[in-house]
């Protein structure tokens, strides 16, 4: 028996098959769980659609995280498919790229800022409050994605660093909320990977290498790692498991100096 047989986990936020969400979405898939995917715009729908096919899933849904109508109509939708939902996984962050370069203050833009956190924080809370109904009575589970930059100053990260520092504190004001009805929320904290997304950062190579030449592991995690870590977290077995974020990293984070 896989950890997730028998729950359906809703996958919003894959593009590419080298992202953390398609990572997350295979162990998923391997430990059990029935899969409906959403895709940004049209330009990746057919992308989103054949990887759902890859993992046996026919549900693909249109949702542009800014839009709190398509957020609505991603559930509704889904209703359609399945009468509850057990897993949420939010995969989403967005930040102007020449905000991701140099300087913080000298770059910052109120407009950027504005972007970065309603894209890669409050999306978060949007989709946990459109998504509760279904959730009801289920022991639901959902994971979103951050990184060490949320804590710690990181070259070029800038903006993003203050996004995902609300999108850990959205963890722990989720999960207040949430608990009562039984829904657990968590984060992971992954460490550097090439992924799309992670191209938009300049100086990415420089991270990936320091981060191989001084963890305890001498070695970067990659997107399985992070997928088995999110399958366990969204199980049964970590059902006393809620407002955490849980470094996924080589034990990066723990080291002060090398």
């Amino acid at each position: 028996m896989g950890l997730l047989d028998n729950k359906r986990a809703l996958i919003v936020g894959v593009a590419s098959n080298r992202s953390i969400a398609w990572g997350i979405a295979q162990a998923m898939h391997r430990e059990g769980a029935q899969l409906a995917f959403t895709y940004q715009n049209e330009k990746l729908q057919a992308r989103v659609e054949k990887f759902a096919s890859e993992l046996e899933s026919e549900i693909a849904l249109p949702c542009d995280a800014s839009d709190d109508t398509q957020i609505k109509s991603v559930f509704d939708n889904l209703s359609k498919s399945w009468d509850g939902l057990d897993i949420l996984v939010h995969s989403i962050a967005f930040a102007p790229r020449e905000l991701l370069d140099g300087e913080y203050l000298k770059n910052v833009t109120r407009e950027g800022f504005r972007t970065a956190h309603e894209i890669s924080s409050y999306s978060f809370s949007a989709l946990g409050e459109a998504s509760r109904e279904l959730m009801q009575g289920r022991n639901g589970a959902m994971l979103t994605l951050s990184y060490l930059g949320a804590v710690r100053s990181m070259p070029n990260y800038n903006v993003m660093g203050l996004a995902k520092a609300s999108l850990e504190a959205n963890v722990r004001y989720m999960a207040s909320s949430l608990g009562p009805e039984g829904i657990r929320v968590n984060g992971i904290s992954a460490g550097p990977i090439r992924t799309l997304a992670a191209s938009g950062i300049s100086g990415m190579r420089d991270f990936l290498a320091h981060v191989e030449q001084t963890s305890p592991l001498r070695r970067n995690v990659t997107i399985e790692e992070v997928g088995n870590v999110g399958a366990f977290l969204c199980s049964d077995h970590a059902s006393a498991v809620t407002g955490e974020i849980t470094y996924v990293d080589c034990g990066f984070n723990t080291i002060g100096m090398s």
